[in-house]
């Protein structure tokens, strides 16, 4: 099977290696393909610095031998969308994104990097998993700390037969050994989600702004609580489609009565 590995946090974060390095050993024909820089946030955003229309690529040292890998200068959904057409070789089977930096729970999926990547693969016909690992905003500064990378990679792994290009697999990890999980639950999205915008300081002809965690209670069979509790939170999401079962009183929606033109 063919998988490009993607992310939002760039091409030198450790957990973009830790995902690859689960698809080498598996035996995949894997190619990397990352921004350049960070780009958390991108959400399905369609960016990237061009120079007479091309994107800037760069063609990095491999990761692993045989690897493929590309620096770009884009955006990771853009990315994605690249590679469905053949920019980085034959077209991929899966698209794996991740491994996130922190958790990517509820709502907020919106506006992420790393499902916006997995959101276009699905949208163009690829299957598509985002996985994030759930290390709190307290740890990421404390020198020390230790990241799970390894569990979420291999927890990835394990999910991919699941895949289907109908959806995409939202996977979130807790930051534990892979012995210490309590296991897999399948969650729905939480109203919220872990990681909230907020407002600290407006000025005149300023706004500022900052990701905070966010100290709601959990709902029960979401993807915070499941995360909370120790177990891997595994969310089916579809990209944005048409909601059929909506009615606009005094529209016309059945199919077929307008012709076009």
């Amino acid at each position: 099977m063919r998988i490009l590995v993607t992310n939002d946090d760039g091409i030198d974060s450790p957990g973009l290696h830790a995902l690859a390095a689960m698809a080498v050993r598996q035996g995949h024909d894997v190619v990397v393909a990352a921004p350049a820089r960070e780009a958390s946030g991108s959400g399905s955003s369609l960016t990237g610095v061009e120079a007479d229309g091309r994107i800037a690529t760069q063609t990095r040292a491999e990761m692993f031998a045989g690897v493929p890998t590309f620096a770009v200068s884009a955006s990771p959904a853009f990315i994605a969308l690249m590679a469905t057409r053949g920019a980085y070789g034959p077209e991929p089977d899966v698209i794996l994104s991740g491994i996130n930096r922190g958790p990517n729970t509820g709502a907020a999926v919106l506006h992420s990097g790393t499902v916006g990547a997995a959101f276009t693969a699905a949208a163009n016909g690829c299957r598509a998993m985002a996985v994030s690992l759930d290390i709190p905003f307290s740890s990421r500064s404390e020198e020390g700390a230790f990241e799970h990378w390894d569990t979420a990679a291999e927890v990835a792994g394990d999910l991919l037969p699941l895949l289907n290009a109908d959806f995409v697999l939202n996977v979130n990890v807790p930051n534990l050994h892979a012995g210490d999980l309590r296991g897999i639950r399948r969650a729905s999205l939480a109203k919220f989600g872990t990681v909230q915008m907020v407002l600290l300081e407006q000025g005149h002809g300023y706004v500022r702004m900052s990701l905070e965690q966010s100290d709601h209670g959990a709902e029960p069979g979401s993807d915070d609580a499941w995360l909370l509790d120790g177990y891997v939170a595994v969310t089916p999401v579809r990209p944005p489609h048409e909601a059929r079962d909506v009615v606009l009183p005094g529209l016309v929606d059945t199919a077929g009565e307008h012709v076009g033109g």
